[in-house]
């Protein structure tokens, strides 16, 4: 099974900022880092028999109206949201628990689709996303007057 790699937003917008640092902290040192990011979504991506891209996401726990998708520019944006609350009321004491749960995920899209034709279903916790392959917009030849 391979090992979850953590994003690292200063990779692409401070490149030089980066390697200042790399000799304090040494990237093997898994110890000082967390496993997964809070808040991020794991995914699994991959090309389907008819060329469609499949996204499938992790989503335990939640429903569908607490999941929201959409496609703009080339971006897959997904979302989840879950609030749960528990009172508990007795003789002697007295509790409540408030649970909020929050992932998201942006996944850029080959070919820049625009959004049509997108499936999406939430089964048994895995949430499926079947987005079709746009027509190739190549480059076009203008004839010149």
């Amino acid at each position: 099974m391979g090992q979850i790699r953590l994003r690292d937003p200063f990779a692409i917008a401070m490149p030089d900022l980066r390697s200042l640092f790399r000799g304090f902290i040494d990237d093997e040192d898994a110890g000082l880092r967390p496993v997964l990011e809070e808040g991020s979504l794991a995914v699994d991506i991959s090309q389907g028999k008819e060329g469609e891209t499949i996204v499938r996401a992790s989503l335990p726990g939640f429903k569908r109206e607490d999941v929201q998708l959409s496609v703009h520019n080339g971006v897959l944006d997904i979302k989840a949201e879950s609030k749960h609350e528990e009172e508990t009321k007795s003789e002697k004491f007295y509790r409540r628990e408030r649970r909020v749960s929050s992932l998201s995920r942006r996944i850029a899209l080959p070919g820049n689709p625009d959004g049509e034709g997108v499936a999406a279903e939430l089964k048994d916790g895995v949430l499926t996303v079947k987005i079709p392959t746009p027509a190739k917009n190549g480059p076009k030849q203008i004839a010149v007057k």
